[in-house]
């Protein structure tokens, strides 16, 4: 028999604020939102029809993006659009960067512009 309690679990707080809005337009809960859109990702993710295929072969390389309709265009954005949220919620750019020799320059913690340098120093940029 399969449990079908919820389960504690994390969520990114933009995907949450999204579900929050859009759960109030459709009169549902944010967690029930955020079900609704798993289910309905589960679904087109799990269709192995002849468009599926395509998109998964664009997003391999193999398919050229001006082959797809526009329907199949839409799944390959938000496919590509999901894997790069996922990617900055997980890794740290300024330490890639850093590893290439690339100066970057971000907002610390108390709103500064500071420039991070490869070498590991740090500055704080003065406003003009």
């Amino acid at each position: 028999m399969t449990d079908t309690a919820d389960r504690v679990t994390r969520v990114a707080a933009d995907l949450m604020d999204s579900a929050a809005a859009e759960g109030s337009r459709q009169s549902r809960s944010a967690k029930a939102q955020l079900d609704h859109w798993a289910r309905v990702g589960r679904a087109v993710s799990s269709q192995q029809s002849a468009a599926r295929r395509k998109v998964e072969a664009a997003l391999a390389g193999d398919t050229p993006l001006r082959e797809l309709s526009t329907e199949e265009g839409a799944v390959f954005n938000a496919e590509i659009t999901a894997a790069i949220e996922e990617d900055l919620a997980t890794v740290d750019y300024g330490k890639v960067l850093a590893a290439r020799g690339i100066t970057t320059v971000a907002l610390d913690e108390n709103g500064d512009l500071v420039q991070y340098r490869p070498d590991g120093s740090t500055a704080i940029l003065e406003h003009r």
